[in-house]
């Protein structure tokens, strides 16, 4: 394996995009402030960049340092990041997460934007910029967790992840296992990639479950093979899981 390897979490597979059903109907017409960032976001849409995020199943072209300058220079305004998400954008919603107030917004909120949040972006930065900061992260990995959705059951098993790294009391990591044995080799590509972090996290945090989850890992093969880029880590729950463990070692 190639040294040093500076990433710790893969990047997720490329997936087929799933079909974003249009954003709901809004009563009344975009603010200004509205319409103004909405222009400046397509002025700084770039096709090849656009491209490479189809790939992944994102449909924005928008350079991120240059959306979190514009988020830096707006910073915090919830109502107007109300008014982006409800653009229905993927680079106005970006946007949005980022200039919100997390504690503003109730389970239920946090629920529709999560299942209005079909792209990979707009759902990561939702969980890990939003839903994460707010008191209901636990109550929302729950109700996630078992939808029948596997774009928003990812969601819940990433949520799940956190908790398998930070704060693992009351989870059930065999019960875990046992479902990510049974399930991760046919789960569609999004959740099958959450399972599969979810493995890597409870062998690389858990040394009493190391030697079943590099063991369900190489008897499953999800991932093997997936094309890792020079210094980055392999998402193949074995590899994954041996290299960060090293990593974790004393140096003489």
């Amino acid at each position: 394996m190639a040294q040093p390897l500076t990433q710790t979490t893969p990047t997720p597979p490329t997936e087929t995009p799933t079909p974003t059903p249009p954003p709901p109907p809004t009563t009344a017409a975009p603010s200004a402030a509205v319409t103004d960032l909405l222009a400046e976001l397509a002025a700084l849409d770039e096709p090849k960049a656009r491209a490479i995020n189809a790939r992944h199943g994102d449909d924005f072209g928008v350079n991120l340092s240059k959306l979190r300058a514009i988020a830096k220079r707006l910073k915090t305004q919830h109502d107007l990041a109300v008014d982006l998400w409800r653009t229905g954008d993927t680079a106005a919603r970006l946007l949005a997460i980022l200039i919100c107030k997390p504690k503003a917004l109730d389970l239920s909120q946090l629920d529709t934007m999560l299942r209005q949040a079909r792209t990979p972006k707009v759902q990561d930065w939702l969980v890990n910029y939003v839903v994460k900061k707010t008191p209901h992260a636990e109550d929302l990995r729950v109700l996630w967790f078992a939808d029948p959705d596997p774009v928003v059951a990812s969601a819940g098993w990433a949520l799940t992840v956190d908790r398998v790294a930070k704060s693992p009391a009351g989870l059930d990591l065999p019960g875990l296992l046992a479902q990510i044995e049974a399930q991760m080799t046919d789960a569609p590509e999004r959740l099958q990639w959450a399972m599969n972090h979810c493995l890597a996290q409870i062998g690389i945090e858990h040394p009493e479950h190391r030697v079943r989850a590099i063991d369900i890992g190489e008897r499953l093969q999800v991932l093997k093979d997936y094309p890792t880029p020079p210094n980055c880590t392999s998402p193949f729950a074995p590899i994954w899981i041996t290299e960060m463990v090293s990593r974790q070692q004393p140096r003489p």
